[in-house]
C-alpha cells in the first residue's frame, strides 16, 4: 500500500528548507531580477549556510560522503528551494549524481572537493547542432598515449562562469548497430583550468535572471587517461542516470512555482472588489481556480509516486518523462491563469507573477523538451507491442 504521508524528519527538512528561502532568499528576489546579477559575497553565504543545514550534496548517497537522503526527501527539498529565484536556490548545491561514479584519482581530485564545498561542477552536454540528438555531437576526444585531446564547442552550459570543471560528453568512436553506424559516447571530467579549455560568455536571455548560461570551448585539450568516467562508450548510460532525477527535479521546481503563482490569484480573488463585490464571486474567475488547485495536486501526487518509485528501484524512464511533461505545462497554464486572474497588474514587476510567467517557459525546453518527453511515453508504449 503506497502511503504518501511525511515522516517526522520528511516534514522537519520541508520546515528547514523553507524557512531557509523564506528569510534568506526571498529577500533577495527584487534586486537579483533588477540587476541580472548575484553578488559574489550573497553567493558565498548562502552557499555556507546550506552546507551547515546539510543541504550541500544531500542527493549523493552516503557511501561516497553525501547526504544520502532518500529520493522522496530529496524531491521535497528541491520543491522548497523551486519557490524562489534559480540563481538563488543553485547556492544551495546539488551535485551532479553522476560524480557518485568516481573511482581512484577521480575521487580525490574531483569528487571529495565538491562534497567539500571547495570546487564546483556543472555537466556539458548540448552543442549547436547536437540538443536532443546526442549523438550527433561533433565534440570529440581522441586517445593519444596516456592522454585523451578534446576538440569541440558546448553551448547551453548552466553556471560554468562560477564553475570549476565540467562532466563533459564527448564522441570518442563509432558502433555498428542495427540502425547502421552511431557513435560511441563517454564522459570525461575536464577542469576549467586545463589548457585549451575556454569558458566564454554565452546567450543572453529573458528567463532566469542572474542564472548564467556560457558557452565552453576545446582546441586540442589535453586531459590524462584516468579522467574518463567509466568504460569507453559508457556516456549514455551515465546521462540516463542522471536525466531521471534531474527531471524531477525540475519538475518539482515547477510544482513549487506553480503553487507560489496560485496563491497569488487566490489571494487576489479573494480581495479584489469589482461591480460591489470580490472578483471571487465570478464564476469567471473562481472556476479557473478550481482548476489550477486540481492540476497543482495531480502534479504533486505524480511527484511523490515518482520519487517513491526511485526509492524502491521500480522507476522507468517513462515514469520521470510523465512527470516532467506534466508538470512543467501545468506550470505554464497555471503562470499563465494565475496572471489573467489578477489581470494587467500581474504584468508589474511590483508582483513576481510576471517573473514566473517569464521563467515557466524554459522548463518545457531543457533537460528534454516536452515532445522528447512524449517520445519516450509513447515508444514505452508501443514498444513492447513489436511497433
Amino acid at each position: 500500500m503506497i502511503d504518501f504521508t511525511l515522516t517526522e524528519e520528511q516534514q522537519m527538512l520541508v520546515e528547514m528548507t523553507r524557512s531557509f528561502v523564506e528569510k534568506e532568499m526571498l529577500p533577495h528576489e527584487e534586486t537579483l531580477e533588477n540587476t541580472d546579477t548575484l553578488p559574489p559575497e550573497l553567493a558565498a553565504s548562502l552557499r555556507k549556510r546550506s552546507m551547515e543545514l546539510g543541504l550541500h550534496a544531500c542527493n549523493l548517497p552516503e557511501k561516497v560522503g553525501g547526504g544520502g537522503l532518500d529520493a522522496v526527501s530529496v524531491m521535497l527539498i528541491e520543491k522548497e528551494l523551486g519557490r524562489t529565484s534559480l540563481a538563488l536556490a543553485e547556492c544551495a548545491h546539488r551535485p551532479l549524481n553522476i560524480l557518485a561514479a568516481c573511482v581512484d584519482e577521480q575521487v580525490t581530485q574531483f569528487l571529495e572537493p565538491t562534497l567539500r564545498g571547495e570546487k564546483r561542477d556543472c555537466i556539458a552536454m548540448t552543442e549547436p547542432g547536437a540538443g536532443s540528438d546526442l549523438r550527433s555531437m561533433k565534440c570529440k576526444a581522441v586517445r593519444d598515449g596516456g592522454c585523451w585531446i578534446i576538440n569541440g564547442e558546448k553551448h547551453f552550459i548552466s553556471q560554468a562562469f562560477v564553475s570549476d570543471f565540467c562532466v563533459l560528453f564527448a564522441a570518442t568512436g563509432e558502433e555498428k548497430t542495427n540502425k547502421g553506424i552511431k557513435k560511441l559516447i563517454s564522459a570525461f571530467l575536464v577542469d576549467f583550468s586545463d589548457p585549451g579549455v575556454e569558458v566564454a560568455p554565452g546567450y543572453k536571455n529573458v528567463s532566469h535572471r542572474g542564472y548564467t548560461n556560457n558557452i565552453l570551448r576545446f582546441e586540442n585539450a589535453r586531459i590524462p587517461e584516468w579522467r574518463i568516467m567509466g568504460p569507453e562508450g559508457d556516456g549514455f548510460r551515465l546521462v540516463n542516470q542522471w536525466l531521471g532525477p534531474t527531471r524531477l527535479t525540475v519538475a518539482a521546481t515547477s510544482v513549487a512555482r506553480a503553487e507560489r503563482a496560485f496563491e497569488i490569484a487566490l489571494n487576489y480573488a479573494a480581495t479584489r472588489e469589482q461591480f460591489g463585490q470580490k472578483i471571487g464571486k465570478f464564476q469567471g474567475i473562481s472556476f479557473p481556480l478550481a482548476d489550477m488547485t486540481t492540476e497543482i495536486k495531480l502534479a504533486n501526487l505524480m511527484l511523490l509516486e515518482t520519487a517513491w518509485k526511485i526509492d524502491r528501484g521500480t522507476v522507468t524512464p517513462e515514469d520521470c518523462a510523465m512527470t516532467k511533461l506534466y508538470c512543467t505545462e501545468m506550470l505554464a497554464r497555471v503562470a499563465d491563469q494565475a496572471l489573467q486572474t489578477v489581470g494587467g497588474m500581474g504584468l508589474m514587476e511590483d508582483l513576481p507573477l510576471e517573473r514566473i510567467w517569464r521563467d515557466a517557459r524554459v522548463e518545457r525546453i531543457w533537460d528534454g523538451t516536452s515532445e522528447i518527453q512524449r517520445h519516450i511515453i509513447s515508444r514505452g508504449l508501443l514498444r513492447p507491442l513489436g511497433s
